[in-house]
């Protein structure tokens, strides 16, 4: 059964993709596949800012919350998400 899901996206993510919110159909509602399916629809730059080069880790720049909730306190990856579920999607900036 798909899933029809609204991911607002902040900071660097609403000024790379133009948009504050995104509407997704996903056919597994966990957050690993939310974040594939993101990362896809989204222009080639912004696909970066979604992979760790270092880890090979998809989502480890990103903090989500689904309800308010960040999703490390939950199933992590595996989080499954409703279509009333609110998902928040923020770039975490790091450096050094």
């Amino acid at each position: 059964m798909e899933t029809k899901v609204n991911v607002k996206l902040l900071g660097v993510l609403r000024g790379v993709s133009g948009k504050s919110v995104i509407s997704l159909k996903l056919e597994k509602s966990t957050v690993q596949a939310m974040i594939q399916k993101l990362a896809d629809s989204l222009p080639k730059e912004a696909k970066k800012l979604f992979l760790d080069s270092d880890l090979n880790y998809l989502g480890s720049n990103m903090l989500i919350l689904i309800n308010g909730q960040e999703i490390s306190v939950r199933k992590g990856l595996e989080t499954e998400i409703k279509e009333d579920d609110e998902v928040v999607v923020i770039p975490v900036s790091h450096g050094g």
